[in-house]
């Protein structure tokens, strides 16, 4: 924690100074917890993605991974991806009251994990892929932390067992939780002398652990598109960039996929969600990569027999059942595409409000307001939010709004995106989170749903939160309260009819002033677009509408992005400067090219 303190301090001494800075590995002691070398910490931590706002503030302070963006129905929010947290808790720190931790019964299992399908080895065998070269070339490539080195020493065994020649090179680098990782296999008929590099357009295989790192240029050099098959997991694998910053969105699949499809043989590619399988079918990411490995072999891509790789599994000794599972459920993938939609197999995705029948106070708001398709859905969904936030007069406000922008963006045709845009971000600030609606997203069932799905029933649970009045005090750590503080949480539920009157308790705090103001602000910017809508404006319209998605956090870390906020909005407005007029020598010479 003093770490930038003691660099400031040694800077200014004189003279040479030596800092060692001596802490264990986060990731390899996750890996010792596993093993049973290194005690495991109980208390795990989960995000309340209601009350979450997407402001990346926990992923700057913990520089995690394992704190991963997820787009839910209220926009981009964050979660723990719990089968890799190395339960370091640095994403605590984060200035945010949607964390809560958890202590599992250690008597009760959990209730989320693996779904015990058991396959047999008796697949049906593939065809061998005909090799019209010396050897077939496997160029593997994903992120550290997830054993792209050992699916490739499991494969090199495996050859070897089969009495083939290998030759393989593991290229590392600076490969820490989530860096890229990249290995080369040769596999040889019979000894002979080879280079262990795989070359440019040199690869028979290219397996993709990783679609981010398997699309980059410089790996797809060591393909070409009359030799490269290549096999790659499409899930999302965010980055660290995409952790810290809510503005950075992960590409599109399209994008990504036709960027190795133009390197390699586009029609026999094979892209799964190796991640999501291994999710719904073992309970963790950890076999994901050997699904891909399962799923190439089933292609005829691999010269080596299912049992030797089932022998080199149990040789490397490490979770021996799940990897040959996970290698027998990829050809099974592979074999049969049906096979996991016929199982289920769902993402896990937001937190968001379960979906409630609408009263019929709800449903004439909606009807008033005479949306269909996307915008009634999401009138439907916050309309019923916002009475729940406040009361029905408060969601008529909002609907009265919508039906106005709805009116006016009718009148050009060709669909209501600028409505759509309104609707969402509207709601956004007139649900600004304060402590009334802290709470009651706390409460909400289907959070306490979520947490036992999780970690099973029985677990201790302990909300963290760090009020702005003790903060004000010198409070500086986040406070960890039990189950009893439900009563505080509720009674501030019911009182949240308080909110915005002179008996507000919380009103008058500069931060709650502000985002009332906004919804006011906010509104006279549309309105100011719908007098002078047109063709022409309405994309400028839309973007403005879109701007509230900046506003994220709270407290200090909200303060600062309203100030991007209110420079986007300066930037938008301001119309762009005229062209410069061409001088005569401009003009002469112009003239003279043309």
């Amino acid at each position: 924690d003093r770490l930038d303190q003691v660099q400031r301090e040694l800077r200014d001494t004189p003279g040479v100074t030596v800092l060692i800075y001596d802490q264990h590995c986060a990731a390899d002691l996750r890996r010792k917890r596993k093993r049973g070398e290194a005690p495991i910490r109980p208390m795990r931590v989960m995000i309340n993605e209601r009350i979450c706002e997407g402001c990346g503030d926990c992923g700057v302070k913990s520089n995690c991974l394992s704190v991963l963006p997820v787009e839910t129905e209220f926009g981009r929010k964050t979660q723990i991806h719990q089968s890799s947290c190395n339960t370091d808790y640095s994403c605590l720190d984060g200035d945010c009251p949607a964390f809560v931790t958890v202590v599992p019964d250690p008597q009760r299992p959990k209730r989320k994990g693996a779904r015990g399908v058991t396959l047999g080895n008796d697949l049906v065998p593939p065809s061998l892929r005909p090799s019209v070269h010396p050897s077939t070339n496997l160029y593997s490539m994903g992120i550290g932390g997830t054993g792209v080195v050992t699916i490739n020493q499991i494969l090199g065994t495996a050859a070897i067992l089969d009495g083939k020649a290998v030759r393989c090179l593991d290229q590392t680098g600076l490969s820490q939780k989530g860096g890229s990782v990249v290995s080369h296999l040769k596999i040889l008929d019979h000894a002979a002398e080879a280079s262990n590099k795989i070359g440019a357009a040199d690869a028979d295989v290219y397996l993709g652990f990783d679609v981010l790192t398997a699309s980059d240029p410089r790996h797809l050099s060591r393909a070409t598109p009359d030799r490269t098959v290549a096999v790659v997991s499409s899930s999302h694998l965010p980055t660290g960039i995409m952790v810290r910053n809510p503005a950075v969105e992960f590409p599109a699949d399209s994008a990504l996929h036709a960027r190795i499809d133009a390197a390699t043989r586009a029609k026999e590619n094979l892209y799964l969600d190796a991640e999501g399988i291994a999710e719904f079918l073992f309970g963790s990411h950890l076999p994901a990569n050997m699904i891909v490995v399962g799923a190439a072999y089933q292609r005829g891509l691999i010269p080596i027999s299912a049992e030797n790789i089932e022998r080199a599994i149990g040789l490397n000794g490490t979770a021996v059942e799940s990897n040959v599972q996970a290698f027998r459920a990829g050809r099974k993938v592979a074999a049969d595409p049906s096979w996991i939609p016929s199982l289920d197999v769902t993402r896990a995705g937001a937190l968001d409000n379960q979906s409630q029948p609408l009263t019929a106070e709800e449903r004439a708001l909606v009807d008033g307001v005479g949306a269909t398709g996307e915008l009634r859905r999401l009138l439907e969904i916050r309309i019923p939010d916002l009475v729940r936030y406040q009361n029905v007069r408060y969601a008529s406000d909002y609907a009265a709004f919508v039906r106005k922008v709805l009116a006016t963006e009718c009148a050009l045709g060709s669909g209501t995106p600028l409505t759509e845009a309104v609707a969402r971000y509207l709601h956004k600030l007139m649900a600004y989170k304060d402590e009334y609606e802290v709470a009651r997203l706390a409460l909400e069932p289907s959070f306490d749903q979520a947490v036992t799905e999780t970690f099973g029933p029985g677990g201790t649970l302990r909300y963290r939160l760090h009020p702005p009045v003790l903060r004000a005090l010198g409070l500086r750590r986040k406070l960890a309260l039990g189950p009893w503080f439900r009563v505080p949480f509720r009674i501030l539920r019911a009182l949240r009819g308080l909110r915005g009157t002179a008996f507000d308790p919380f009103g008058r705090d500069a931060i709650r002033k502000v985002e009332r103001a906004l919804i006011g602000e906010y509104r006279g910017l549309i309105e100011q677009e719908l007098a002078t809508l047109s063709a022409a404006t309405r994309e400028r319209a839309v973007r403005l509408a879109k701007l509230p998605d900046l506003i994220r956090g709270y407290e200090d870390v909200k303060r600062r992005n309203l100030e991007r906020y209110r420079a986007a909005v300066r930037e938008t407005l301001t119309p762009p400067p005229p062209p410069a007029e061409a001088t005569p020598l401009e003009a002469t010479a112009g003239a003279g090219a043309s």
